[in-house]
């Protein structure tokens, strides 16, 4: 689940000026979800799930960089990916096997799993009046990015960082009610000016991504068509990559969080606004004595619940006081990286390797084509 989150922050690594650098690299980065609606409904769950139970564990992965091939190294799974080869390499440390799709066959399951959801939205999507204007849109979407450097500084992993706070909002509108929604990410990175070799992790990615084609990269192409279809795209995508220019440095230590707002403002950042406490999970014998169905809707709150009518109330605010103030924010998942071990020291070429003895499998991906 993690390295999904990682390759959402890949267009940092495109963005920021880079250097070549040619060499062995190794670095580590700990990712450990620390709060947010989804965390406590796993930890609800978690009496009965252990996978569930563990969500909100630390995750330690080693990253080997070696000439054209990257191996990001956790206890559980391993991802090799070969520039040259044109592969990526799932392992299963615990099941002890492995699978294998090239950039291609990759590109293409992502091709046809956009063409499906097309299909099915254009099901779903309701017959426009014959009186109505058939290239009409009932929805305007407005993004925006803002990054602001706010002159703090501290100690992350014996390094001395600034603060930058990137926002992201999104806000979509009904054209005919003119109700909207906001989606909205912060991402609060600290950053140092350099580390030395760094530039060739930030080289590595953007030739991946140019091989992709950006099809499993953040702002791919999907989003793209989306932004160019509204007014003022261009600008729009101007303002964003001159924001983004703004990231000077390497992020050592990012707190990102997801979520919902009103009026299309950001979500405040981790350092602005800490969440509270998470309460301990309930127990087994909670659970018997409650009823799974009616624990998960109280905790759920404003997400509508399970066997409960929707209320047309904004979901909980973690970051509302206890003066009764109306909600302005939701928190769906809060997620804190730390990059640290930065080193130069030559990469032993068995980490690109699959291990003794595993056994080779369809991919995830594929076996989903198989299904369709």
């Amino acid at each position: 689940m993690y390295p999904l989150f990682k390759r959402a922050f890949m267009p940092l690594v495109f963005l920021l000026p880079t250097a070549v650098y040619a060499g062995d690299y190794t670095y580590q980065q700990t990712t450990q979800i620390t709060g947010g609606s989804l965390l406590r409904m796993m930890k609800t769950v978690g009496v009965f799930s252990s996978q569930a139970r563990h969500m909100g564990d630390p995750v330690v992965s080693t990253i080997y960089l070696k000439d054209n091939r990257l191996a990001d190294v956790s206890p559980e799974q391993i991802q090799i990916i070969d520039l040259d080869q044109e592969t990526i390499t799932q392992i299963d440390v615990e099941k002890k096997t492995y699978s294998v799709m090239t950039f291609a066959q990759m590109k293409q399951a992502i091709e046809n799993a956009r063409e499906r959801m097309q299909k099915e939205a254009a099901k779903q999507q309701p017959q426009q009046s014959t009186a109505q204007d058939p290239n009409a849109q009932n929805v305007q979407m407005s993004f925006d990015v803002k990054v602001r450097k706010t002159g703090a500084t501290k100690d992350v992993s014996g390094l001395n960082s600034s603060e930058a706070i990137m926002t992201m909002t999104m806000t979509a509108t009904d054209a005919k009610t003119q109700q909207s929604g906001n989606l909205a990410m912060t991402n609060d990175l600290w950053m140092v000016p350099a580390v030395p070799g760094y530039e060739q992790v930030r080289e590595f990615y953007k030739k991946f991504a140019v091989k992709m084609g950006d099809v499993t990269m953040g702002f791919g192409r999907d989003f793209s068509r989306m932004l160019a279809q509204q007014p003022g795209a261009n600008q729009a995508m101007g303002d964003m990559v001159k924001e983004m220019q703004k990231l000077d440095g390497v992020p050592v230590m990012q707190v990102m969080r997801m979520g919902t707002t009103v009026n299309g403002q950001p979500l405040p950042a981790a350092s602005e606004a800490p969440l509270p406490t998470e309460p301990a999970g309930p127990s087994k014998g909670d659970i018997a004595k409650a009823g799974m169905g009616s624990m998960l809707s109280s905790r759920l709150g404003g997400f509508g619940g399970f066997g409960k009518k929707k209320q047309n109330t904004p979901p909980p605010d973690q970051n509302a006081s206890e003066t009764g103030a109306q909600p302005t924010s939701a928190i769906l998942m809060e997620m804190q990286t730390t990059t640290s071990n930065f080193s130069s020291a030559p990469v032993d070429p068995s980490h690109f390797s699959v291990p003794s003895g595993y056994k080779q499998v369809q991919s995830q991906m594929e076996k989903a084509e198989d299904r369709q």
